[in-house]
C-alpha cells in the first residue's frame, strides 16, 4: 500500500502565495518539489521514464538532490524509427552527465498498434511510455515529466498506482526555469522550442500500413532536420504532417520561421524522391484543416477543441481551423486530417 500524501495542500499554499501578491522564489518551488518527492518516494527504487527533454530531465535533478545514485534507474523507451536520431544522442548525453543508470525498453511495436486506430499521444503515454517503464520496475515507483503543457498532465492525476508525476502543476516556463537554476542545458532536435518528442505524432491519420503511412513520417521528418541543421536553420517549429486520405500521403512542411526559398524547396525536392510521399506543400499561410473524428469526439465539443488548438495548432507554423467531419470508420478511434485549404 501507498501512503497518501497531503502535496496538494502544500501546493495550495503556493498557489496561495501568488493569488496574494507574494513572489515564489525558485527555490521555494523547488523545496516544495522535492519535499514531496522525499515523502512519496521514501525508500523505495525509482525509475524516471526518460525521453532526454527537459520534463524528465528536471525529475532527474530534483531526485539527484534528493536520494544516492545507486536508488535512480534512468528507463528510456525506444521507438526505434519513430525516436529523433539526435534525441537517442541526447538521452545517452545527459544519462552520462547525471551519472545515472540508463536502460532501454523497446516501444515501437505497442506504438503501431495504437497508432493503427489514428493518433492518441494520451494512450501512448499511458500505455507504453509508462506503461514499459513501469514493466521495466521492480516494487519501485516511476516518476514522469507529465505536466500542464501535456494531454496526460491535464488529466490532473498526479501519484496513481505507482505512478507519480512531481511537476504536474507546472508549466513550461516554471520547469525551465527550474532546468536554469541548475544551470543544465539540454540538446535540441529543432522540433519546436516548447515540446519535443517522437515523429509519430507528425503521423496525422491511421498508420493502416507501417510501409507506406509510418514510412513517410519517419523518412520526411528526419530529412527536414537534416538540411535544416546542414544550413544552420535556427527554427522555434519544424516538422513535416503526413496528412489525406488513406490512399494519399501528402507531406506539409511546417518551419517557424520560413528559412529562405531555397532551402524550403531543397527539402521539397528530398521529399518529393520518397516514394511513399505522394505529394509536398510548404505550410506558408492559414490553413483550414479538413478532420474526420469517431462519432464520440464529432459531438463532444471539449474533446474537439483540445484536438485543434491543444495538440494540433501549437505545432503548425501557421494559424489553423477545422472543418469536422463525423466518420464512418468503427477502425478510427480519434482523428484523421484527410484534406487541407489555404486560407
Amino acid at each position: 500500500m501507498y501512503k497518501l500524501i497531503d502535496f496538494y495542500g502544500k501546493e495550495k499554499q503556493l498557489r496561495d502565495k501568488r493569488e496574494r501578491g507574494m513572489t515564489t522564489t525558485i527555490e521555494e518551488k523547488i523545496d516544495s518539489i522535492k519535499k514531496e518527492m522525499k515523502e512519496i518516494i521514501d525508500n523505495k527504487h525509482l525509475y524516471i521514464a526518460f525521453s532526454g527533454g527537459m520534463d524528465s530531465t528536471v525529475v532527474a535533478l530534483l531526485a539527484k538532490d534528493i536520494f544516492s545514485k545507486s536508488k535512480i534507474t534512468l528507463v528510456n523507451v525506444c521507438f526505434g524509427g519513430y525516436s529523433y536520431s539526435k534525441g537517442l544522442e541526447a538521452v545517452l548525453t545527459l544519462s552520462k552527465q547525471l551519472g545515472l543508470k540508463l536502460f532501454f525498453s523497446r516501444g515501437e511495436e505497442e506504438q503501431e498498434e495504437i497508432m493503427y486506430h489514428g493518433p492518441n499521444c494520451n494512450q501512448c503515454t499511458r500505455i507504453v511510455k509508462i506503461g514499459k517503464v513501469k514493466q521495466f520496475s521492480y516494487k519501485g515507483i516511476v516518476a514522469s515529466g507529465a505536466n500542464l503543457s501535456d494531454s496526460w498532465g491535464n488529466t490532473g492525476i498526479k501519484f496513481f498506482n505507482g505512478i507519480y508525476s512531481p511537476l504536474l502543476n507546472l508549466n513550461k516556463e516554471e520547469i525551465r526555469e527550474i532546468l536554469e537554476y541548475y544551470n543544465m542545458k539540454i540538446p535540441k532536435i529543432g522540433e519546436n522550442n516548447i515540446r519535443e518528442g517522437c515523429k509519430y505524432k507528425h503521423l496525422l491519420k491511421m498508420s493502416v500500413n507501417r510501409d507506406y503511412h509510418s514510412r513517410a513520417d519517419i523518412i520526411a521528418n528526419e530529412v527536414i532536420h537534416d538540411v535544416l541543421d546542414f544550413y544552420d536553420v535556427q527554427r522555434d517549429i519544424a516538422n513535416v504532417k503526413i496528412v489525406g486520405p488513406l490512399s494519399k500521403n501528402i507531406a506539409l512542411i511546417n518551419v517557424k520561421p520560413l528559412p529562405s526559398k531555397k532551402i524550403l524547396e531543397e527539402i521539397k525536392r528530398l521529399l518529393q524522391n520518397e516514394d511513399t510521399i505522394d505529394f509536398v506543400d510548404i505550410v506558408d499561410s492559414a490553413l483550414k484543416l479538413k478532420i474526420l473524428v469517431n462519432p464520440g469526439i464529432y459531438n463532444n465539443e471539449e474533446s474537439k477543441y483540445w484536438i485543434l488548438n491543444g495538440r494540433l495548432a501549437p505545432e503548425f507554423a501557421m494559424p489553423i481551423n477545422a472543418e469536422w467531419v463525423k466518420s464512418s470508420n468503427y477502425k478510427l478511434w480519434t482523428f484523421a486530417v484527410v484534406d487541407y485549404k489555404k486560407l
